[in-house]
């Protein structure tokens, strides 16, 4: 069912659902990198997690590996941006 029109719509709906979770852990991360605190880190935590959770889906539902892959990129590289501020509020 993957070849049909809706079907397509809803593969660049979930990954456009990836896209937007991961610009918002992004903006999550900038905030936290010039003012680091608690509830900023918390909101990284949440903002990761719904991240997570929506490139899996994206994952399960689409053919289109190239995005998929982008996406998972992007989100790594977020993931290792929030490890440096980790290492940076423990210290």
């Amino acid at each position: 069912m993957k070849g049909n029109n809706i079907s397509s719509m809803k593969d660049q709906n979930q990954l456009a659902q990836a896209h937007q979770s991961i610009l918002h852990l992004q903006n999550t991360i900038s905030q936290a990198q010039s003012h680091p605190n608690n509830q900023v880190i918390e909101q990284i935590e949440n903002s990761l997690e719904r991240a997570e959770q929506s490139l899996a889906q994206a994952e399960q539902i689409t053919d289109n590996q190239q995005a998929i892959d982008l996406a998972r990129q992007e989100l790594e590289q977020q993931k290792q941006a929030y490890q440096e501020i980790q290492s940076r509020t423990i210290d």
